[in-house]
């Protein structure tokens, strides 16, 4: 299969690692938050995993990466957006690891059987309906907004696709917790760790992080606060390590 590279299209190496991915500069690309996703996740070589809303693939590049599990499925509504993703994934030549489904994910027990995979994780639409202006470009909009799927029919499908005991990884925005936390315990997934992101020491978080698991008994730990920028504007030393960047090297 010849690899295409479409008008507005360009190939970015991931940063921390050798791999590369298809982005579009007229459309959403990833940001930070999928990448501290990716480093608050957990999983084993031998587990399945399934990424709800991959976009262009960054989180199942960066956790094969970093943990290669047996197994990751990567669901994208956007028919173009999916396609670049699946373009991504044999760029890296990885099809053998990663296969990306083009679908509505409210389809996917057409598609998988209940009680099937050890690993879900999510960067979903922040915004829920009626939450802030949308944006006039579909892509943008999809992306930020639940247009196509819900932040419910995300932890729904989740525990569909789990295991009892498998793990939902998720990052959100602080102001919906109480929502998240509802809709968890409507679905027999429990939080059991959470990590908040600031910008900096002294600002609010603007990011959550949400390790959960399938069946568990309550109790919520909290790791230490996550912080962004120093007070100079610098990355910290934690965002470097997630990122797998060698500070010495680097201008910042």
């Amino acid at each position: 299969m010849e690899l295409e590279i479409k008008k507005d299209e360009r190939i970015d190496i991931i940063p921390g690692s050798d791999l590369k991915i298809i982005q579009n500069r007229k459309k959403f690309s990833y940001g930070m938050d999928a990448v501290l996703l990716s480093g608050f996740s957990s999983m084993k070589k031998e587990d399945r995993v399934v990424d709800l809303g991959t976009g262009t693939g960054i989180i199942p590049l960066l956790l094969q990466s970093r943990y290669k599990p047996k197994k990751i499925y990567g669901v994208e509504f956007q028919e173009e957006v999916a396609n670049m993703a699946a373009r991504s994934v044999h760029l890296n030549n990885l099809d053998e690891k990663i296969e990306i489904l083009n679908m509505d994910l409210k389809n996917i027990p057409q598609v998988f059987n209940s009680n099937q995979f050890d690993v879900v994780t999510s960067n979903p639409p922040y915004m829920n309906k009626g939450g802030g202006i949308i944006n006039s470009e579909y892509n943008f909009a999809i992306s930020r907004h639940e247009i196509a799927c819900t932040l419910e029919d995300i932890i729904e499908i989740s525990s569909f696709l789990l295991k009892n005991g498998g793990k939902f990884f998720l990052v959100h925005r602080p102001h919906r917790l109480v929502d998240i936390v509802y809709l968890l315990r409507k679905y027999n997934i429990e939080p059991k760790e959470i990590q908040f992101v600031h910008p900096k020491v002294e600002e609010k978080p603007n990011l959550l992080l949400l390790k959960c698991r399938k069946g568990g008994k309550p109790e919520l730990k909290f790791r230490e606060p996550l912080y962004v920028y120093n007070e100079d504007n610098t990355y910290t030393d934690g965002i470097y390590k997630i990122y797998g960047i060698d500070k010495e090297n680097t201008n910042d």
